[in-house]
């Protein structure tokens, strides 16, 4: 098996066991993240009823314009503040951060860090 692969079947591990305790309501939906190599996606989602509440990721046209690079931690707190906005348009003020098996540094923090500057607590 190569590296890689050993990488993505450590993370979906890692994954499963956050998932088991992380649990989106509606007074308090699940905010999960994903980071590819190129982009990061965020999205808050109400996991009583299955729907996802907003999102954002560098993909958006919004974004796209203003970001130089979309794969670094200045894209991903751009998309955290685009988040916290679209968030508090939609009245949620409290969320539970998913985050997806990776690690909580760089990218993740980043994006976190900038949702909670936008006005979101966790």
């Amino acid at each position: 098996m190569k590296a890689a692969q050993l990488k993505n079947i450590r993370r979906k591990r890692r994954k499963r066991i956050i998932r088991k305790k992380v649990f989106g309501t509606a007074e308090r939906p699940r905010l999960t993240v994903f980071r590819s190599l190129r982009n990061t996606y965020a999205q808050i989602i109400n996991d009583e009823t299955g729907t996802t509440i907003c999102e954002a990721s560098t993909q958006n046209k919004e974004l796209r314009g203003s970001i130089k690079n979309s794969g670094n931690v200045g894209g991903a707190a751009a998309v955290g503040k685009a988040l916290a906005e679209r968030a508090r348009a939609k009245k949620v003020d409290a969320v539970c951060l998913d985050r997806n098996g990776y690690r909580y540094h760089g990218r993740v923090k980043a994006l976190a860090d900038a949702v909670r500057e936008g006005g979101l607590k966790f």
